[in-house]
């Protein structure tokens, strides 16, 4: 069972009378979480003449955070409005109390930190089994079993045979490492999640509280909703727009799916078509440019690279993904005879853009922050919200208005829906230092690449694999640490660019929420449309099938992402949206009509040599002649109604 959810649709003041004296204090400490990280963000403190490290900083966001967990989620997952028992009580003493301990005397710490002080090795110990505790009440036992067994392989690792053995530490040094050391805990993971996720998810709360989160629905309404299969389109472009800033598929789903899912079943999709493409555009935000759930900032901070290098490079996969996904529904429609949304349920563009442009200003903001001014990610999206309440305040969208009494509330939504990230990415700070101390993680580079004794190819099946299974369940900043510290870099040692390497990790790392077995963004819409599961995530798995071929096209060929000459990018680009069209025909098996089994696989063909880079060399470019050719012939004879009838037989989706 997930542990129970805190009201995430709307927690107003309300909450603070109905609920527990416990669950009333933890809320009270998520609000000051977002005014801690907006302080931090806006450089609030230095203003001040208050003068510390990062490390105190992280340490006092956990005094804030770990008691909120223990506070809000009970460990038996009994309902919120319960008062919390005695134990979780002295637990969350022991949070606070450890972390403001650590905030204090850390630079004093830190001088002694190598000689492993007593006080030191309680608190990391503290702080390794609180947060330990804390990931298992907010995502789960699966999670929480994957940190405790790395902690005890890394421990234990002297035991191990061949390339796997690690050094031999003790617990009092291993403790303060995990636990205290900027390459550890308090690092690169809980920078991110204190400082850009909770500024992120503050202009998605501000944004959506002002109206902005209506316009753009109506807005794709307008723009797709006269299309057939309109209303599946406009799920994908709704969902698209909040992935890329929500950090996680899974709340986007929930949010944006409540009214796309509905929408879709009453046009003519199925449950599980429904479901599918919702959890897939969900899905797809994430890797959507300029946030791509907040893992492109991480992503330029690992690689030491601009931050517009991993926008350009995200730009041809992200479109092709959406590309297919639009094809798809486009066809599944002509197929099923879906017809448009009616004209009454519609606005005309240009009445919804007028009552709403404004709201494209605060995008504007943190991409002129970003990559004009060269603000930090945080002080960027910080500048979008501030842009963003005059508009909501004085004008709002319809009858949605932004006003003061939305502060609180929307500081302690904030706060809540960073908690879960928050333990994940601590989680993945302690993994990080358990393989830095050991050396597991260079172990396990070395041990991938000669054990594969240089099969590039098979080296990128095992890790696509390892991917989707060390992906399950987390949200995208969680999915991408642990990765690119696990698995990126063994990519990088057989030969690759570091950016593909990271790239083809973090795209199979986000698959997994719709892959199986675990496909926990899948499942959420099934849940939503009262779905049968596993006919869901199959349907899922077919709507985003072009994003198990993108990581590939990646490491083989740099034209995928915007490296090389501008004719082989541009002429690569338009041969794989041909290709990626005609391979989604062939799926849904149906152009003007039904299609016959040997068009669909004539279709497929065409489709795959048309999506090869024409940078390859003479073989690429022997294989995009043949597939136009293929490609040309199939549409001359359909053209002239010579089409086979498709023969009988189930179809594929």
């Amino acid at each position: 069972m997930e542990p129970q959810d805190v009201d995430k649709q709307e927690i107003g003041l309300a909450v603070f009378s109905d609920r527990s004296a416990s669950h009333r204090l933890g809320l009270v400490f998520c609000a000051v979480i977002s005014i801690a990280s907006l302080g931090w963000a806006v450089d609030v403190y230095r203003e001040l003449g208050l003068s510390f490290m990062n490390e105190q900083f992280f340490a006092v966001v956990l005094a804030m955070a770990l008691p909120a967990v223990l506070l809000i989620y009970r460990a038996d997952y009994s309902e919120p409005g319960q008062s919390a028992p005695i134990q979780d009580w002295l637990l969350a003493l022991a949070g606070f109390v450890n972390g403001i301990y650590v905030a204090i005397w850390y630079p004093d710490i830190l001088d002694r930190l190598y000689t492993s002080p007593t006080d030191a090795v309680i608190a990391g110990s503290i702080f390794i089994a609180l947060i330990a505790e804390g990931l298992r009440r907010t995502a789960g036992k699966v999670l929480f079993s994957f940190l405790v067994f790395f902690v005890l392989f890394g421990f234990f690792s002297h035991y191990l045979p061949f390339n796997f053995r690690g050094e031999e530490v003790s617990y009092a040094r291993y403790a303060v490492f995990l636990g205290l050391d900027s390459n550890g805990l308090l690092g690169l993971a809980l920078k991110v999640s204190t400082t850009m996720i909770v500024a992120f998810l503050l202009f998605g709360f501000v944004l959506e509280k002002s109206g902005g989160a209506e316009f753009f629905t109506d807005l794709s309404k307008s723009l797709v909703g006269h299309k057939r299969g309109g209303s599946a389109k406009i799920a994908i472009v709704a969902s698209s727009l909040f992935g890329s800033i929500s950090g996680s598929a899974v709340s986007n789903v929930v949010s944006t799916g409540v009214v796309t899912i509905p929408l879709m079943r009453k046009s003519g999709y199925s449950k599980e078509h429904s479901a599918g493409v919702e959890a897939v555009a969900s899905t797809g935000g994430q890797l959507m440019p300029p946030m791509m759930g907040i893992a492109a900032f991480l992503m330029a901070e690992i690689l030491h690279l601009p931050y517009s290098e991993i926008v350009v490079a995200a730009i041809i996969p992200a479109l092709l993904y959406y590309i297919a996904l639009f094809s798809h529904v486009d066809l599944l429609a002509v197929r099923d005879k879906i017809n448009p949304l009616p004209i009454s349920e519609m606005s005309r563009p240009g009445p919804v853009f007028r009552q709403g442009w404004l709201f494209f200003i605060p995008f504007l903001v943190i991409i002129m922050g970003l990559f004009r001014f060269n603000l930090q990610p945080e002080t960027a999206a910080v500048c979008g919200t501030v842009s963003i309440l005059p508009i909501g305040i004085f004008l709002g969208y319809g009858r949605v208005k932004l006003s003061l009494q939305d502060a609180l509330p929307i500081l302690v939504r904030t706060g809540q829906a960073a908690l879960e990230i928050m333990m994940i990415s601590a989680a993945a700070g302690i993994i990080i230092g358990v393989l830095n101390i050991s050396g597991l993680g260079f172990a396990l580079t070395l041990e991938l690449v000669y054990l594969l004794d240089g099969n590039l190819l098979i080296l990128l099946l095992v890790v696509a694999s390892l991917s989707i299974v060390l992906g399950m369940g987390m949200p995208t900043v969680g999915v991408y640490l642990l990765l690119a510290t696990l698995l990126a870099p063994s990519i990088v040692e057989s030969g690759i660019p570091a950016l593909a390497a990271h790239l083809f990790v973090f795209y199979f790392g986000i698959m997994s929420l719709i892959t199986p077995p675990i496909a926990i963004a899948a499942f959420t819409a099934a849940t939503l449309a009262r779905a049968d599961a596993f006919k869901t995530v199959w349907a899922a798995v077919r709507f985003g099938w072009v994003a198990y071929l993108i990581p590939f096209l990646v490491i083989a060929s740099p034209v995928m992402i915007m490296d090389g000459a501008w004719q082989h990018i541009l002429a690569s680009f338009v041969t794989a949206v041909v290709g990626v069209w005609f391979v989604t025909a062939s799926i849904v098996g149906v152009w003007r009509e039904p299609m016959s089994r040997s068009v669909r696989a004539a279709f497929m063909c065409a489709g795959l040599l048309l999506i090869v880079p024409t940078d390859l060399g003479a073989i690429a470019i022997a294989a995009n002649v043949l597939g136009s050719v293929v490609a040309l012939v199939l549409i001359v004879t359909s053209a002239f109604g010579q089409q086979p009838v498709a023969e009988s037989g189930p179809t594929l989706i």
